[in-house]
């Protein structure tokens, strides 16, 4: 999954840079779209998730046709719920991103952008399904160059098709599809043609299976829905900035998201490490262990953050001109330099989140995992912005301290939460320890 966050933050920063030289309208284009898309990919990597832990469990166990029978649902079920997306959001998106507040130039842009876009469904489901499917059997590299391979596809030919055969946004939406294509290319080869893989396809007289479903969802569930909030929170932050602000102001959060989602890449990696690290030790009930590897981590992330929100700031011109390089962007200029100097705060409150987060998921807690980004998403980040933006008419300048606000809010929720998780885990081991020790030899 971090992998394929990582690079799917790609594809949007690189479709963002290259779309703000058409103006404030492609860009919030993009923005507009943003939400549904990642709604999309929460629900594809949720099937690849939920199949490659139940894949990994079976080999774990020896059990080959087990994983083979799981493999076949994990493609099957993600080609379905990509057809099913597909036509759903054709039908709805043009109603949905009206209601949204987009003006009427800046929803034919948006509706031209998704519509190509989520023809792409297929594809974006097989890739989530696939590469979950190559990691399950410890295969990583493979699905580090499928998603690589597709994010360097969509930077080198957005330029082509946005500005070369002048298709403008259009053309950025083309330019992914492509790249996801390839991606399925490539995954589709290996698993089905060339077949060096340890699970085998058996698609003749297929039937779904109740129990491997409920195998499947059970841990892709949870995944999935943590991944809607967020598209939930993004929704409704876009409804919120284009009241206040416009096409301008979805531009400029369009852009200034991006670079926040960058700067914080990072700590996907560092939540997976304490995932694996907390989980290893909770399986061996080594409990201080998971505390000491938390608050390593924790120190860690925050000293990273840290200096990537010293360099937003002090090179905010900088970046800015990145987004706002063509002469039909600079009315974006003094607004999103402006995000950026309040945004930059969001940073050192991510890792107390994101850890958390990992500590809870590799512990077994998957539902503390999810309320915890929960209440980031939607009981503070949401209201804090509309509070601050819309009630107290702060407009723009109050939807980015109220993001920036809730971030800080949200610091001791979740790590008083996990210090008091922790400290019960202490006590279980204390209990163990005194019990075996007055254990008779």
């Amino acid at each position: 999954m971090v992998v394929a966050m990582s690079f799917q933050t790609l594809y949007n920063l690189a479709d963002a840079i290259w779309v703000s030289g058409r103006g404030p309208d492609s860009l919030s284009a993009v923005g507009f779209t943003f939400p549904f898309f990642f709604l999309a990919m929460a629900l594809a990597n949720g099937i690849g998730i939920g199949g490659g832990a139940a894949i990994s469990r079976r080999i774990g166990a020896d059990d080959r046709i087990g994983a083979d029978k799981v493999a076949a649902h994990s493609i099957i079920s993600s080609l379905i719920l990509g057809g099913i997306t597909c036509i759903v959001m054709l039908l709805l998106l043009p109603y949905a991103m009206e209601f949204m507040g987009a003006t009427e130039s800046a929803l034919q842009l948006s509706i031209a952008y998704s519509r190509i876009i989520f023809l792409g469904s297929l594809f974006l489901f097989f890739n989530a399904s696939a590469v979950s499917i190559l990691r399950s059997e410890g295969d990583a590299k493979r699905a580090m160059v499928a998603m690589a391979v597709g994010g360097v596809v969509n930077i080198i030919l957005d330029p082509i098709f946005i500005y070369v055969l002048e298709m403008g946004v259009s053309g950025a939406a083309i330019a992914t599809l492509l790249s996801m294509f390839l991606t399925t290319l490539l995954t589709f080869y290996w698993l089905f043609i060339q077949k060096k893989t340890f699970v085998i396809f058996r698609f003749k007289g297929f039937r779904f299976d109740g129990h491997i479903l409920y195998d499947i969802g059970r841990v892709g569930l949870p995944a999935t829905v943590s991944q809607m909030s967020m598209s939930l929170m993004a929704f409704l932050l876009t409804t919120i900035i284009a009241t206040v602000g416009g096409t301008i102001g979805v531009a400029v959060y369009t852009s200034g998201w991006r670079i926040v989602s960058i700067a914080t890449l990072p700590m996907l990696g560092v939540a997976s490490a304490v995932t694996a690290v907390t989980g290893a030790a909770y399986g061996a009930s080594e409990f201080r262990k998971a505390r000491t590897a938390y608050f390593y981590a924790l120190r860690t992330g925050v000293s990273i953050e840290l200096v990537l929100a010293v360099i937003v700031v002090v090179f905010a011109p900088q970046i800015t001109w990145i987004f706002t390089w063509s002469e039909e962007s600079q009315m974006l200029v003094p607004e999103l330099e402006k995000f950026l100097r309040i945004a930059w705060v969001l940073l050192p409150t991510t890792p107390f989140g994101m850890l958390s987060s990992g500590l809870f998921q590799g512990t077994g807690k998957g539902i503390f995992a999810l309320t915890a980004t929960l209440i980031r998403t939607i009981v503070f980040t949401v209201p804090f912005a509309w509070i601050l933006g819309v009630y107290l008419d702060w407009g723009l300048n109050g939807v980015w301290i109220g993001i920036a606000a809730a971030g800080l809010a949200y610091i001791p929720v979740v790590f008083g939460w996990a210090c008091r998780y922790l400290k019960g885990l202490m006590r279980m081991e204390s209990v163990d320890a005194k019990l075996e020790g007055s254990t008779p030899a």
